[in-house]
């Protein structure tokens, strides 16, 4: 039985449409680790930023990117799938993420822990 993703890449689908997120998928399927699911979400709130990509994993930072254009930004987004899942909290600075992110990241939200969040 697989094991179940643990790990989330949120691909935005509004602003520069569901075909434009549809071709984001296929280049990054088979290039993130194990433990990675997919998945398109209508508006992530990046709209002057698009397209935008998120990552979530449960214990961990969040975060949000803008500006994936180029065949460059999606390496870039593969090489920080490994080093978000390979994170103990996700808490990554600028300068260790790929250079490719470097001024494209929107934000980084803090882990969400065990504890209710009201």
């Amino acid at each position: 039985m697989p094991k179940r993703p643990d790990h989330v890449l949120l691909i935005c689908s509004t602003c520069k449409g569901e075909d434009n997120a549809d071709a984001l998928r296929d280049e990054l399927t088979g290039q993130l680790p194990d433990g990675f699911a997919i998945r398109t979400i209508a508006c992530m709130a990046g709209c002057n930023r698009p397209t935008t990509v998120g990552f979530q994993a449960r214990g961990k930072a969040q975060y949000l990117f803008g500006d994936i254009q180029s065949a460059q930004d999606t390496q870039a987004l593969a090489d920080f799938a490994r080093q978000y899942a390979n994170s103990t909290d996700g808490w990554t600075s600028a300068s260790d993420r790929p250079v490719a992110l470097f001024t494209k990241t929107l934000s980084r939200m803090p882990r969400i822990g065990g504890e209710d969040a009201s």
